[in-house]
């Protein structure tokens, strides 16, 4: 039985809600079409907000649209994914650095805000507010390294992206590890300590992408690289 939509929600932001459950789920598996003909007939809509959700759903790296073909579920290899995570961990790590000189206090209070926010979330298993306002937490230190570009560089990656992001914190155990991640992160700016925040950055991207490919069929970590993984030992 399919979970009600939140009623709030407006029908474009149903149907991209619907199909980012369908392939998170695995309802639709990675090279599976979706026809616009069943959501069209579904929501009783034309296809054109459909296809405006299509756009904005191959941007966050869900869908590939193929010209006269359709939309079809993007599949992600094991090397899409090291070098995804590789390249937002050198990025994001600088990003942290940046940021530690610049954030105010009231900036690293509201990241204990937001992280007391998350914790909560993690504690009711709420992987679809969490993972929003996950994004919150970063955006913040990012913006704070005062970078527009490198800003740039990292939305754009991290959008087309979004459902590495998502798989990565939906394993089991990953969200409360998060804002114990978090904490330390906090913990680094507080006391303006540029290279362990950079050092806390990079290892809760690089062993992010190491747990997902883990689930993914990738060769097994070994013990202790899986222990990293899973809760940073740093």
């Amino acid at each position: 039985m399919k979970k009600p939509l939140e009623k709030h929600l407006t029908l474009r932001e149903k149907i991209l809600e619907t199909i980012r459950d369908a392939i998170m789920t695995g309802a639709l598996r990675p090279g599976e079409k979706v026809a616009e003909p069943d959501l069209a007939e579904r929501f009783g809509i034309s296809r054109t907000p459909i296809r405006e959700a299509f756009r904005q759903l191959e941007s966050e790296g869900y869908l590939t649209v193929i010209p006269r073909k359709g939309a079809v579920v993007t599949a992600f290899s094991p090397r899409d994914v090291e070098e995804f995570y590789a390249i937002k961990s050198i990025l994001e790590g600088y990003a942290a650095r940046r940021a530690c000189e610049k954030l105010s206090s009231k900036d690293i209070e509201r990241l204990r805000t937001i992280n007391d926010r998350l914790r909560h979330m993690a504690d009711d298993g709420d992987i679809k507010h969490f993972f929003r306002i996950h994004n919150d937490f970063h955006d913040l230190f990012l913006k704070a390294a005062d970078n527009e570009k490198l800003y740039e560089l990292i939305t754009n990656l991290v959008r087309k992206f979004q459902r590495l992001r998502y798989a990565s914190l939906s394993l089991p155990g990953r969200m409360k590890i998060s804002v114990q991640e978090h904490d330390k992160i906090i913990e680094a700016f507080l006391k303006r300590d540029p290279d362990k925040a950079e050092v806390l950055v990079r290892k809760n991207a690089e062993y992010g992408g190491k747990v997902l490919m883990q689930n993914d069929g990738a060769p097994p970590l070994k013990p202790a690289e899986r222990a990293a993984a899973l809760h940073l030992d740093l």
